[in-house]
Order: structure tokens, then C-alpha cells, then sequence
């Protein structure tokens, strides 16, 4: 699953000069070392316009298998500074201590600040089952919840603003 949206990976550089922008020294616009932000408004075009820098994601679709145990959503401060392998020992030592995707995110945080990253850093860690546990096959009773038809209405308004 892992790619990195890296200006001179060969898929977003033809991307990217299909757009007109270019690639420099592995940076979008001899700037930015991604070609793809949820952030870096700045770089964009006015909206509406082609920019070889887009916050679309890439999705794919796989089927997990009962070896898939977590996945790692980071942004580029986390790979400047460490390997998916370095960050999955990670992950992987901590869930085994304690079995805390947040606290797995806060210490991959710690260790890329540890390592020096000057960039971003955000990060996911998704855990698909806990390994270590059993599942639990016993039928849940359905919870069935209400409102008043007044509170459905302040609801509906207060979305609508």
C-alpha cells in the first residue's frame, strides 16, 4: 500500500507536466517535496483551475488478510525522516506494549522529531483487529435511540447554516 506522492515518482511527474508545472531537483516547482497536500494553499490555482499540485488522494482497493494488522496514514515529516519498515517496528512494538493506536501515533511523532524532520507531521495509525484477542461472536442487541420532532428540527437547522 505504501507510495509516496513524490514529484519524481514516475506516475506523478507525467501528472504533474501534464498540468505544466515541473519537477526540479525532485521538488514540485523546484519547491514543494510532494506533489500531493491537504495543506499548501499557496501553491494552488485559483479553484477551478488545473494545478499540478491537487489534494486528491490516490485510493486503491484491497482485501485485507489476517496478517493486515494496522495501517499508517502519515504525512511527508514522518517519511523524510524514517523507512515504512522503521515506522511499522514501531507501531508493531508498541500495540504489543500497549495496544493503543493513539499512543503508537504520538510515539512515531516523537521519533521523527527525535530523527530531525523539519516538515509536517500528522499521523494515523488504523487497526484493523487487535491480534492478540478474541472476537467476540455474541449477538449484540440492536440500541434504538429517539428525539422529538422539535429537536430533529433545531438538528436539521443548525446543519443547515
Amino acid at each position: 500500500m505504501s507510495q509516496d506522492h513524490r514529484p519524481n515518482h514516475p506516475s506523478e511527474q507525467r501528472r504533474v507536466e501534464a498540468l505544466g508545472g515541473f519537477v526540479d531537483d525532485g521538488y514540485l516547482n523546484g519547491v514543494l517535496s510532494v506533489s500531493r497536500a491537504l495543506g499548501d494553499w499557496d501553491m494552488k490555482l485559483p479553484r477551478g483551475s488545473a494545478s499540478s499540485l491537487i489534494s486528491e488522494p490516490e485510493i486503491q482497493q484491497i482485501i485485507l488478510t489476517e496478517e493486515d494488522e494496522f495501517l499508517i496514514i502519515g504525512c511527508d515529516g514522518i517519511w523524510d525522516v524514517m523507512s515504512s519498515q522503521q515506522a511499522v517496528k514501531l507501531v508493531t512494538r508498541g500495540l504489543r506494549r500497549h495496544d493503543d493506536p493513539e499512543q503508537c501515533a504520538k510515539e512515531l511523532v516523537r521519533e521523527a522529531l527525535r530523527l530531525n524532520t523539519y516538515d509536517n507531521l500528522t499521523v494515523i495509525v488504523v487497526c484493523f483487529t487487535a491480534k492478540d484477542h478474541q472476537r467476540d461472536t455474541t449477538p449484540q442487541r440492536k440500541r434504538c435511540c429517539s428525539i422529538s420532532t422539535q429537536a430533529l428540527y433545531s438538528f436539521k437547522s443548525l446543519l443547515n447554516r
